[in-house]
């Protein structure tokens, strides 16, 4: 059984609080037991490298 699970954004701006970005895709709950970490594109999340908004970062696995 396939379940519909919500991936967090950890990226922050520029000020230091939390994007909110956050993108839904489903996962196999009997087969995956443990949480989930993908790296995806966050277009809000700010990089001190460059000066400038959106990076890849990663996203946690929360109840939607």
């Amino acid at each position: 059984m396939r379940d519909a699970i919500k991936m967090v954004s950890t990226g922050k701006t520029q000020a230091g609080k939390k994007t909110g970005t956050f993108r839904v895709r489903t996962k196999n709950k009997r087969k995956t037991t443990t949480k989930l970490q993908f790296k995806y594109y966050d277009p809000r999340a700010f990089n001190p490298e460059t000066g400038k908004t959106g990076m890849h970062v990663l996203f946690d696995e929360t109840k939607l």
